[in-house]
């Protein structure tokens, strides 16, 4: 609709007035100063958290250091600086996505050992019952890892962190339990080495052959190249992802350990941590980059790749130790 000559003379000086102009220029030089302070916090929240020290004790029963491990590492996901960021709306999310890709990696090593320790360990044989806290604590990180609210997803994982806690102070007092044997460990393992196979499996298609047919399949029998967009994010997950396993295995020498000499799998099992070890090596590239396997520039996928596969290889030779009499 067109307006009255008179009426957008008067809308146009408005809009001209310099009082009114100079309330834009202040608006905008103040959403351009919140932008760039997203920006930094957003750098800074994306620092991946450094490790810890598995606490050891002499006198801890069964299952306590295991426990103790992977309580601490579901907590960093939510305690870290930033705290949990997978489901956050601010407008970094939109840019820095590196740690919540670190994040879903470290979440899936602790559904799968959460998962192992109702299923498995805490279990002497496949008709017993399964341990109360533990059978509330598995669905509890099993819940959608980007909801923002109604419920918010660090309220779930807390509550899953809380039943961990309660399992474990039952087990210090004798009312819990946790069989450290072979096949238990065996089990876990396996989960372990089905994670890592995959998780090569993406790194390396960061050299894949291209989607020719644009329908997301190789015809030759290959395999999709990872967008290049997505690179960053398969390598963080990855990285994440041995971060947790790094915790989670050492704490798990300890309550094996017994198991571990006995099947003289001690020096293979300790070797799977420090191929994992690897994987944090500084990144010195300000940014992930995915040259050709024999080109110009380094990719850094494949070079984790290399060391995802060499634990994953030195995981399948343990567990045939295992699996001996």
């Amino acid at each position: 609709m067109k307006l009255p000559g008179n009426v957008g003379e008067q809308v146009g000086e408005r809009l001209m007035d310099p009082g009114l102009t100079r309330v834009w220029r202040y608006a905008g030089l103040a959403l351009v100063f919140l932008l760039l302070a997203d920006l930094l916090i957003g750098w800074y929240w994306s620092d991946e958290p450094d490790g810890f020290d598995v606490p050891v004790s002499e006198t801890a029963v069964a299952g306590e250091t295991t426990s103790l491990a992977l309580i601490r590492v579901a907590d960093t996901l939510l305690e870290k600086p930033g705290g949990y960021l997978s489901n956050d709306i601010l407008p970094h999310r939109l840019w820095l996505d590196n740690m919540p890709n670190w994040e879903f990696g470290v979440l899936v090593q602790v559904r799968d050992m959460s998962r192992v320790m109702r299923r498995d360990l805490s279990r002497s044989q496949s008709q017993s019952e399964e341990d109360p806290d533990l059978m509330r604590a598995e669905p509890q990180f099993n819940f959608d890892n980007a909801s923002w609210a109604m419920p918010a997803t660090e309220s779930e994982y807390r509550r899953g962190i809380e039943h961990l806690q309660s399992y474990l102070s039952r087990l210090r007092s004798g009312d819990a339990h946790f069989y450290a044997r072979a096949d238990n460990l065996k089990y876990w393992l396996n989960e372990v080495q089905n994670r890592l196979g995959s998780l090569s499996l993406q790194l390396s298609q960061s050299v894949g052959k291209d989607d020719l047919a644009g329908d997301g399949e190789v015809a030759s029998g290959g395999y999709t190249r990872t967008a290049w967009s997505k690179v960053d994010d398969r390598f963080y997950e990855a990285r994440g992802a041995c971060w947790a396993l790094i915790h989670l295995l050492k704490a798990a020498e300890h309550d094996f350990s017994d198991v571990l000499e006995k099947k003289n799998a001690l020096v293979s099992y300790q070797q799977v941590v420090r191929e994992l070890e690897a994987t944090q090596d500084t990144v010195w590239s300000p940014m992930i980059l995915n040259g050709s396997g024999f080109g110009m520039l380094p990719n850094h996928s494949l070079v984790m790749a290399n060391y995802i596969s060499r634990a994953n290889a030195a995981i399948i030779d343990l567990r045939q130790l295992l699996s001996q009499g």
